[in-house]
């Protein structure tokens, strides 16, 4: 139902927030700079409204207000978190539009925005239980790590890494909100089984009493995104922006800190992780050889100059974020 509720909303709401948005002048801004090779397939981009993730945002609150148990710690800090990051991304959006330039919330200052939030969440989490500061590995049954302080660092750098890789990604329409769906459905179900004491206890994974209700939230997340896909699908009729991206990013990164999941995020987000890399290594590569290891970072703009158009390399993503699902889930039982 919170699913459902999400999805209603979005398809309702949407022509709304669109025309909204499109009132304010709330246009996508392409830099031309570094850009040029693909500026003319992107030039069009230019008109669409974006600061679409409001109604992410919007969408995903409500549907939680009305089908979760608000007494409940791990909504209450999703949310927050969720929240908090979507402000991030909204000033760096508003800051953008209003200069009408790419150029939004200088990069440190965005990153020490990020890291702040997961340093809060680390800090209370560490002072909430020591079970939370021993941290599993995917496929291995008797593995646990005790990161001791360094958890605060561990979780800065999870919620942080994972706004930025969903940030990065989302350059294609549809392409970082259909990868986002995949996880949020498969950490609704982490998050069912860990917050069950029989299954957990079957699957020989930690239980975490109250989880459960996690599902909840993954559930309108699917729902939000779903509805919003309906309108981002190419061609895009509004963006997310930096309010959505930064927002879902968060979103999935608390609820695999909440659910004791954090290293399986690198596998079932493994598209974001990826996004995220081909930065990274490009930036790397091009400073200390003066060469460029692909024709454009992140790695979607890659295969678009390989002449691949733009809907394929989506779909394509799509297909692997399902393959990297599965193989998360998979790990349930294959440990």
């Amino acid at each position: 139902m919170a699913s459902i509720t999400a999805f209603i909303l979005s398809v309702w709401l949407g022509p709304r927030v669109i025309r909204w948005l499109a009132g304010l002048d709330a246009k996508q801004t392409i830099e031309r700079a570094g850009f040029s090779s693909l500026y003319g397939a992107h030039a069009g981009k230019e008109k669409v409204p974006t600061m679409g993730g409001v109604l992410i945002l919007a969408t995903v609150i409500g549907s939680v207000l009305l089908w979760s148990d608000w007494t409940n710690r791990y909504i209450l800090i999703s949310c927050a978190v969720t929240a908090a990051l979507g402000g991030i991304g909204f000033a760096d959006d508003y800051l953008k539009l209003s200069k009408k330039n790419s150029k939004g919330l200088p990069g440190k200052l965005k990153l020490a925005g990020q890291a702040a939030i997961g340093v809060l969440l680390g800090i209370f989490l560490y002072r909430d239980s020591p079970a939370w500061q021993e941290i599993t590995a995917p496929f291995l049954k008797d593995w646990f790590w005790a990161l001791g302080p360094f958890y605060i660092l561990f979780v800065a750098a999870v919620i942080a890494g994972a706004s930025n890789a969903v940030n990065l990604t989302d350059g294609l329409d549809g392409l970082a909100i259909g990868s986002t769906l995949m996880i949020a459905l498969t950490y609704g179900i982490f998050s069912y089984v860990t917050g069950h004491a029989q299954f957990s206890g079957y699957l020989q994974i930690p239980f975490i009493l109250g989880a459960g209700e996690l599902t909840v939230f993954c559930a309108a997340i699917l729902g939000a995104g779903l509805g919003f896909l309906w309108f981002n699908s190419y061609p895009a009729s509004v963006f997310m922006g930096d309010v959505g991206s930064l927002a879902l990013g968060g979103a999935i990164g608390v609820v695999a800190i909440l659910t004791k999941k954090e290293l399986l995020l690198l596998i079932v987000g493994g598209i974001f992780v990826v996004e995220a890399l081909s930065v990274m290594l490009q930036v790397a590569g091009y400073k200390f050889t003066k060469k460029r290891i692909f024709l454009m970072a992140p790695l979607h703009h890659h295969f678009q100059l390989q002449g691949i158009v733009e809907s394929k390399v989506v779909i394509r993503f799509w297909i692997v974020s399902i393959i990297l699902a599965l193989a998360g889930l998979a790990s349930l039982k294959l440990q």
